[in-house]
């Protein structure tokens, strides 16, 4: 599995704290173009995935407000934060108590990242792996999957994920802006918040939604 060096993470980024999670600071990119070239420099060519890592994503932030809050209650309990792009729902739900935490993400961007914003913020706990979606669900309490439905492709692997997940008894929730292939029919509102948007103003509405 490939490793990307913690200075790369800090040399391309700004230290920012999220506008719904004023609590959390994270390592972003204020230009998202000058970081995803100097990606691929750094792998020697073209080819890296976009940098998802380094934005704090509406989902991502109403999940880590909702764990931070207690409406999704985390203390004591093993979490897995699917697709933790940067992060922030892993630190939140260590923050609010979580026994432990794995940090999913197929990108070694962001694995990097995760653990630079841990310690940015000064919480251990945090375990770090890549894609988990074709595997049986690891041995934890509660799934956190903030924006993963961002397409109609990834949808169909986080899908049957999550319902295996849910199966085994752990408790499922996820955040999002109001994505057209998030199947809200199948879920449940848990709470909702308007997260500013990442570019320009505006708000975005975004729900925490569990999986019954």
């Amino acid at each position: 599995m490939r490793v990307v060096p913690p200075g790369f993470v800090r040399a391309h980024t700004q230290v920012r704290r999220p506008s719904l999670v004023p609590e959390v600071r994270l390592h972003v990119a204020d230009d998202v173009v000058a970081l995803w070239e100097a990606m691929e420099d750094a792998a020697g060519g073209a080819g890296e995935a976009p940098p998802f890592w380094a934005a704090a994503w509406p989902g991502g932030q109403a999940l880590a407000r909702a764990v931070l809050d207690g409406a999704v209650p985390v203390t004591g309990r093993t979490v897995l934060d699917l697709g933790s792009g940067s992060g922030l729902v892993a630190v939140a739900a260590v923050l609010a108590g979580a026994r432990h935490v794995l940090a999913s993400d197929v990108d070694p961007f962001s694995r990097t990242a995760v653990g630079v914003n841990a310690g940015l913020n000064g919480v251990g706990g945090i375990g770090v792996t890549g894609d988990v979606l074709d595997r049986e669900p690891p041995a934890v309490d509660v799934v956190l999957a903030g924006d993963v439905c961002y397409d109609r492709e990834m949808t169909e692997r986080v899908l049957p994920f999550l319902d295996r997940a849910r199966a085994r008894g752990c408790e499922v929730l996820v955040g999002d802006p109001g994505r057209p292939y998030l199947p809200h029919e199948r879920l449940e509102p848990v709470v909702r918040y308007d997260v500013p948007e990442t570019e320009g103003p505006g708000l975005r509405r975004t729900t925490v939604w569990r999986l019954p």
